[in-house]
């Protein structure tokens, strides 16, 4: 295997656990607090309901023309966002609709813009539309789709390992799971299916490497009985550093590149994967694997024998 790191390396990681602690903390009032101070997420209209057209528009066209546009059929108020790069002339116009007929909303939308630039100076590129209750709906499963996650990794992990590692894992995924949504709230990035499926790819990612970590745990638990739990645990942090660094790394690098290169429909979907494993590889070393000491502080350990 391709060492990043030199063996027998000993970086005290768990010396810093309480300022570790001490971040994860405020990230996570921040995020906290701006999903409170902004009446929740940004929902896109797979949650929220309502109509999404994305226009290009032959000639160059300002945001405030396409609100004058939307204001002559009463849709002052929708979202105007540039779509792509400010010389592709291309916008997403989100209209919140509580309707029952909200395929009348896109059509209005072409109508005007074709009357003022004319029929050959816009192209519909997307139409989208969800009922206002039909968003509910899904807004529910997805939340279902995260816990049904939580607690499927919970069993597994207290099946595989002990419930102190379970622990662990689980308070690093929450941690993971409300620093990405955080980091969409403060960004005020729309968060809609795609995105709720990056978050469920983070989960998979970051109990991923927690399993390594925690795999190499178990094993040098049995390696060195003599030892305390905390000096195992930061020895094996360390000896799966050069796994982390190698996998992390290069996954960064291909998400990167969507970022950069995929165009503006995965745009958001790879900034919420970067987000996620920078997160997920953080929490694994500062999260996961210190909560095991802080468990057996509480409650020590009668069976590390089985372990």
């Amino acid at each position: 295997m391709i060492q990043i790191v030199k063996p027998g390396i000993n970086i005290d990681f768990l010396g810093k656990k309480r300022l570790a602690f001490l971040f994860s903390t405020i990230l996570i009032l921040l995020s906290i607090c701006s999903i409170v101070i902004k009446g929740g997420l940004n929902y896109g209209i797979d949650f929220a309901g309502g109509t999404m057209v994305q226009i290009w528009f032959k000639q160059g066209v300002t945001p405030d023309e396409v609100r004058k546009g939307l204001k002559e059929i009463g849709l002052e108020g929708s979202t105007i966002q540039q779509f792509g790069k400010k010389k592709d002339n291309e916008y997403l116009i989100r209209a919140e609709s509580k309707q029952s007929n909200i395929e009348g909303v896109s059509d209005k939308i072409q109508e005007v813009f074709r009357e003022i630039y004319g029929e050959d100076g816009i192209d519909v590129r997307r139409v989208e539309m969800v009922g206002p209750q039909v968003g509910k709906e899904l807004r529910k499963k997805g939340l279902l789709a995260i816990i049904y996650a939580m607690v499927g990794i919970l069993l597994y992990i207290t099946w595989r390992f002990e419930f102190r590692f379970a622990l662990g894992a689980l308070a690093a995924l929450f941690h993971d799971i409300t620093i990405t949504i955080g980091v969409f709230s403060i960004t005020n990035k729309e968060f809609n299916l795609a995105m709720l499926a990056a978050v469920l790819t983070i989960v998979g990612y970051s109990l991923n490497d927690t399993i390594v970590v925690y795999d190499r745990i178990r094993e040098n638990l049995k390696k060195m009985l003599k030892k305390k739990l905390e000096p195992i645990v930061n020895t094996s942090i360390n000896e799966t550093l050069s796994r982390t660094i190698l996998t992390s790394g290069t996954t960064l690098f291909v998400v990167v590149a969507l970022f950069i290169l995929g165009g503006g429909v995965i745009h958001d979907f790879a900034f919420a994967l970067i987000v996620g494993i920078i997160i997920g590889t953080y929490s694994s070393i500062f999260i996961a694997s210190p909560m095991l000491i802080l468990w057996e502080e509480k409650f020590p350990s009668t069976k590390r024998k089985r372990l």
